[in-house]
């Protein structure tokens, strides 16, 4: 049997995954100091945390689903909810972010950079192992379907500026002083 083409099985097979990720997730919000997080995932695993109202994000979030919350995901707004505290330097949860292999690769990634910790574009490039990549790196970051979690927040400019972040810069600037307020180790200057 061939795989792929229009119409084929393979194909409609994907579709039908696809429709299955989505209408099996459940969604919930989730009020952070910083704005109300919609938390989209199973009873398996985390799928997205999204701010609700960015300037890139201005239309109406997905609606509450009913029924109750899935374990993963009371055990996702816990984490939260300590993180936002200061208690929690990092998280313990199942991720299962919707994206290319290179995506993937990308947040993994970032998953390494300690809490409290900056670093660049151009060294999560280097780290990814291509220098060249620095714009797709840009790219993979600001598509984190997981804030917060994916750290995306701790990637800044290699000028030390901040620079791009999906859930307005503003938030990003409150995220990294909040964890430099909380690191056990003070790091410094962060940006």
């Amino acid at each position: 049997m061939c795989l792929g083409g229009k119409g084929s099985r393979s194909e409609v097979f994907l579709a039908h995954l696809s429709y299955f990720w989505i209408m099996s997730a459940f969604t919930t919000f989730f009020q952070s100091p910083i704005g109300l997080l919609e938390i989209t995932g199973t009873d398996t695993s985390v799928h997205s945390i999204l701010f609700v109202e960015t300037e890139r994000r201005p239309l109406a979030p997905q609606p509450a689903s009913a029924g109750e919350i899935p374990a993963t995901i009371k055990e996702t707004m816990r984490q939260l909810n300590e993180y936002f505290e200061g208690k929690r330097l990092t998280f313990d949860l199942p991720l299962q972010p919707k994206g290319t292999d290179f995506q993937q690769h990308i947040w993994n990634l970032l998953l390494d950079i300690p809490y409290g910790v900056t670093t660049s574009y151009l060294e999560i490039s280097k780290r990814y192992g291509d220098t060249k990549a620095i714009r797709a790196v840009g790219a993979a970051n600001g598509s984190n379907p997981i804030t917060i979690i994916i750290p995306c927040h701790r990637v800044i400019g290699s000028n030390g500026k901040l620079v791009g972040y999906g859930g307005d810069l503003w938030r990003k600037e409150w995220l990294l002083k909040h964890e430099m307020e909380h690191a056990p180790t003070p790091q410094g200057k962060l940006f």
